[in-house]
């Protein structure tokens, strides 16, 4: 006789309606690094966003967003909107599975860059919805390690910014609570850098957490030569000395340098992040859930930099990545940059140099008004419950 329970699952919830809409999201100010004085770039003046919302036939519903900077916002609505039927009838709580469909659709453009960035959107949103049904924050539907994070500022600390202001910026950032400055280098006067680096350590003390960020502008003497002179501050991290590719070049940093390399918020996928895990590359990994794809790829790269002894510090996107990194099992940081604040009406809170987790369902996250006003396009597809 078996006296075993009999299990029944009611979760036969489908996929009825999504909305995307791709909103142009002014900067206060043109912002300047290492990209735009090279001339490789120009300054940037507004974000790309990608929001999707995704409402089901039980009526939960889920939002989720992804981005890009300077270019390629147009190409990932239509990338969005071309694959989104795809999502119409099935079971929203199949993340990993819809992940690998979405993919699929769009692979002959490739399973990187672009086109998994578009569907980033959707996954953050799949996920939002999952949580917010159990009624639970994302962090403790993913296991909560802790119910905050470390946090450092970077919008503070761009070369455009004149080194009376950059001052005044760190005195800022720390009377909110941030805990940790990071500056950008990277100018082709590297002594400039220098001074600047120089003159933040002696305004901060000794003590303060400090990193500098030279996004890829450096060769590899270059880089060695940085390095060296780096070393006598005392930096948390060296960030992006070399090209984002360029796993061999870091993985030689790692070794020959005290201070600890930081890369990978320019890498797209888990395929990507591998290489520089294999390698040693960094000490710490830094993964962009949006970037990579959403919050499935952004598990696979934690859970083998995790194994390999790497700590993660994911890249710009804090009101996702404070989630995430409450998940990481080995102390996190989380980059704090306040450009996404006007597309929510909820704000994180920060103490005592911690970003605190959000206990609200899901992201806990809504849309502000102001969104409808920076919306450069949007379409539905499927039907309202």
């Amino acid at each position: 006789m078996n006296d075993q329970p009999t299990i029944t699952c009611a979760d036969d919830d489908r996929i009825a309606w999504l909305r995307l809409r791709s909103v142009a999201l002014p900067l206060a100010n043109p912002i300047s690094d290492a990209k735009v004085l090279t001339g490789r770039q120009k300054p940037m003046t507004e974000i790309a966003i990608l929001i999707a919302e995704i409402e089901t036939r039980d009526g939960h519903q889920g939002l989720g967003f992804s981005y890009s900077k300077r270019a390629g916002g147009a190409g990932q609505f239509a990338h969005a909107l071309e694959v989104a039927p795809n999502l119409i009838g099935e079971n929203p709580s199949d993340i990993a599975r819809l992940w690998d469909k979405l993919c699929w659709a769009g692979a002959s453009v490739g399973r990187s860059g672009l086109a998994t960035q578009a569907i980033g959107a959707f996954d953050v949103a799949l996920w939002d919805l999952k949580a917010r049904r159990a009624g639970l924050s994302l962090a403790r539907l993913l296991g909560a390690q802790r119910d905050s994070v470390r946090c450092y500022n970077t919008s503070g600390g761009f070369l455009h910014t004149p080194l009376d202001q950059l001052l005044k910026n760190t005195d800022s950032s720390r009377e909110k609570g941030i805990g940790g400055i990071k500056l950008k280098v990277g100018q082709p006067d590297w002594a400039l850098d220098l001074h600047r680096v120089s003159s933040v350590r002696k305004h901060l003390g000794e003590t303060f957490p400090l990193m500098v960020d030279a996004n890829q502008q450096w060769d590899r003497p270059s880089a060695r030569r940085m390095c060296r002179r780096l070393e006598t501050f005392d930096l948390i991290w060296i960030e992006e000395p070399l090209d984002c590719y360029d796993a061999e070049g870091h993985a030689e940093l790692v070794r020959q340098f005290d201070t600890p390399i930081a890369t990978g918020e320019m890498l797209t996928s888990p395929a990507e992040h591998w290489e520089f895990i294999r390698q040693g590359a960094a000490d710490f990994l830094m993964p962009d859930a949006p970037r990579v794809g959403g919050i499935t790829p952004y598990l696979r790269i934690q859970t083998l930099a995790e194994q390999a002894g790497m700590t993660l510090a994911p890249h710009f996107a804090m009101e996702l990545h404070v989630h995430l990194a409450a998940s990481h099992t080995r102390e996190p940081w989380v980059e704090h940059f306040e450009w996404l604040e006007p597309l929510f009406e909820e704000r994180l809170e920060i103490r005592a140099g911690r970003m605190l987790v959000p206990n609200r369902p899901g992201l806990g996250l809504s849309l502000s008004e102001r969104v409808a006003g920076w919306t450069v396009q949007q379409a539905e597809v499927g039907q309202r419950a």
